[in-house]
């Protein structure tokens, strides 16, 4: 590990308790525990994947230090499906989710610290213009972005501020549940995939039975789950969900073309319809401190980009965004990504590499054609 970081021997001579790994990574800000045979246990702390001080694992040994926090239920269903989701806590340290998977034949896996507390929206210092976005009453809001982007953060402080200030019901659908949170003003009912439900499909179908006012799809990962939660929010729900895409005019096309080609106009009509806004982001790494730093687009859907999706204009999206921004609270990912350049939180290698239009940003910060 780098010299700034708290490091240690493990359990020297004897076996290592995977309870001393996450203390270890909780210790040092680590957001990410890795497992794996062949190399030595590994952490990520801000952003940057560092070693644990001790032998590197074998076959034998990772799996025995994985086993230590599943169940035997979830042991079978890993060894019969070969990966296993799920979700887990410690007692006065944190909570985890947890992906098992096989390499090479051996046992290895991934843990994410999931902070106990629910993040607060002030205190992730998150745009106004999110608050004014998800006070409605009905819609599809979307957070997207690269796995590791904060996506489920920036959800549980939305979906928190609606738990408090909300007389209503909020129903998550989870794989696996993440942030845990309690009944506030609002009745919370969290179902987790695989334990409370057996797929989201079954979940979904059962959901406008259950009275929701506001539903989190933790993840629109396919065509029936995408047409699911339109479905939910064209009849008067309030959707949020999630995507594994890069840009907000990334996101609306993803949506789209899950689809059929005879079905796409219809598509593009019913988004333009229930589209309320996305929120794309990504986690830099700072460039002269620890830490990383938030950059975030943001699509609002003003009459005019309704109008763009519902025309298949999305290639004209991105300059509408820039106009009347002031008004709007819109920004484009390299507007945002240069205010941290400006402000000195990154630098401008960085900046491009992060960047998801290099060609646009190169020239506002000086860059010549590479």
């Amino acid at each position: 590990m780098s010299d700034n970081t708290k490091t240690q021997k493990l359990g020297s001579g004897e076996a290592i308790k995977i309870q001393q790994l996450f203390k270890l990574m909780t210790d040092n800000g680590g957001s990410d525990l890795h497992i794996s045979p062949g190399t030595s246990p590994a952490m990520r702390v801000n952003g940057e994947v560092v070693r644990v001080k001790v032998p590197a694992l074998n076959p034998v040994t990772s799996k025995e230090l994985v086993y230590q926090v599943l169940t035997e239920e979830q042991k079978n269903e890993f060894e019969k499906n070969l990966d296993l989701d799920f979700s887990f806590g410690i007692k006065g340290l944190a909570r985890f989710r947890g992906n098992v998977f096989y390499s090479k034949g051996g046992v290895a896996a991934v843990f994410r610290l999931i902070p106990s507390i629910v993040p607060d929206f002030k205190s992730l210092n998150l745009p106004n213009i999110l608050v004014e976005m998800s006070d409605v009453s009905n819609g599809l809001i979307l957070v997207t972005g690269p796995t590791g982007s904060g996506k489920s953060t920036t959800l549980a402080a939305l979906i928190d501020r609606l738990n408090e200030q909300e007389a209503g019901h909020i129903m998550t659908l989870e794989d696996p549940v993440e942030f845990v949170h309690p009944h506030k003003t609002s009745v919370v009912n969290q179902r987790e995939i695989g334990r409370d439900s057996l797929s989201f499909e079954n979940a979904l179908k059962a959901l406008l039975r259950q009275d929701p006012d506001i539903v989190l799809v933790g993840e629109m990962r396919d065509v029936e789950t995408i047409e699911a939660a339109l479905t939910i929010a064209e009849t008067g729900h309030l959707v949020f969900g999630t995507l594994h895409t890069n840009s907000c005019i990334q996101t609306i096309n993803r949506i789209v073309n899950v689809f059929s080609s005879d079905q796409q106009d219809q598509i593009r009509t019913l988004l333009s319809f229930v589209l309320r806004g996305v929120i794309s982001q990504q986690l830099l790494p700072k460039s002269f401190e620890p830490g990383r730093a938030l950059a975030m687009e943001i699509l609002v859907t003003t009459p005019a980009i309704k109008n763009l999706i519902r025309e298949d204009k999305i290639h004209q999206v991105y300059s509408q965004m820039q106009i009347g921004q002031d008004k709007t609270g819109m920004v484009t990912m390299n507007q945002s990504i240069r205010k941290h350049v400006d402000s000195g939180a990154i630098d401008v290698e960085t900046a491009m590499s992060f960047s998801t239009n290099p060609e646009e940003l190169g020239p506002q910060l000086g860059v010549k054609d590479r």
